[in-house]
């Protein structure tokens, strides 16, 4: 016979509309955590031995009932009749990509995608499987998004751990090549070698400008020679040596520019006797009145 503290989840359990975790149900039975978690385990033990439809199991860090695994094919034909809001293929891809690499920003996905995920993401966030979890500290500092507690109880999973493994949804490189090979486009004899002309052209091409760029980059270049030569040939002889530029010889000398001789004197400027002198300075003749 049922306890009552067991009667008492599997009703709370039956209205609930998403995982309980055990503190609350702790907190509304008034009972330890570790007496909670005995009575849901006995309740999870015994609906497998009583083999019903349903089970009791653990999700998105709560318990809520779900349909047996065994039962998948009706429920899946109960639940697939009339319906019509479903996901589409680019929302799932874009889900399964934020799920297997959280935190992401919408540039990332679509990245990955190859195609704008702006209208996806919004979806998504509308329908609660994913929500903005943090900001990216880049440039622009764009939303990075998680999955929700609705996407794990959506799928059944009680952490994001119990995703499948990617690497079993990767092909193969028996695969990869395949796909590869059917990619690539059937060329024809002709096409191929009008496509090898223009390859050998441009090689061409290419060599003879970096031929063009090395000789004029080169110090002793012909140009360079020339040059030198036609600098001669204007100012009728040889370059002089930084040690040719000037010699004492070919400087006027201090003598030749101005000699003490050639400078005017302080004599020949003005003479003591030259200048009147102070007793000879005109005197005031203004008789007296």
């Amino acid at each position: 016979m049922a306890t009552e503290a067991a009667r008492a989840v599997e009703a709370i359990l039956m209205v609930a509309d998403r995982p309980v975790p055990p503190q609350l149900f702790a907190q509304l039975l008034e009972l330890q955590l570790d007496q909670v978690t005995a009575v849901l385990d006995e309740l999870m033990a015994s609906y497998e031995v009583e083999d019903r439809g349903f089970i009791l199991t653990e999700v998105a860090g709560g318990y809520r009932y779900q349909s047996h695994p065994d039962q998948a094919p009706y429920v899946e034909r109960f639940v697939l009749e009339g319906q019509s809001a479903r996901l589409s293929a680019a929302a799932l891809e874009t889900l399964a990509i934020i799920a297997y690499k959280q935190p992401i920003s919408r540039g990332q996905v679509a990245q990955v995608r190859g195609v704008n995920v702006d209208g996806v993401v919004k979806t998504l966030e509308q329908r609660g499987y994913i929500t903005e979890i943090g900001r990216d500290p880049g440039p622009g500092n764009p939303s990075l998004f998680g999955t929700t507690d609705e996407f794990l109880a959506k799928l059944g999973l009680a952490s994001l751990a119990d995703l499948p493994p990617i690497a079993g949804f990767v092909p193969g490189a028996d695969v990869v090549e395949q796909l590869e090979h059917g990619l690539r486009a059937d060329i024809d004899a002709e096409t191929a070698a009008y496509v090898a002309d223009l390859a050998e052209r441009a090689d061409a091409v290419a060599a003879a400008d970096e031929a063009d760029d090395a000789d004029d980059d080169l110090p002793g270049s012909e140009a360079a020679v020339g040059e030198a030569a036609a600098h001669d040939d204007v100012s009728g002889g040889d370059v002089p040596d930084d040690g040719e530029v000037a010699t004492a010889d070919e400087v006027a000398t201090a003598d030749e520019v101005a000699t003490a001789d050639e400078v005017a004197t302080a004599d020949e400027v003005a003479t003591a006797d030259e200048v009147a002198p102070a007793d000879e300075a005109p005197t005031d003749d203004t008789p007296d009145r």
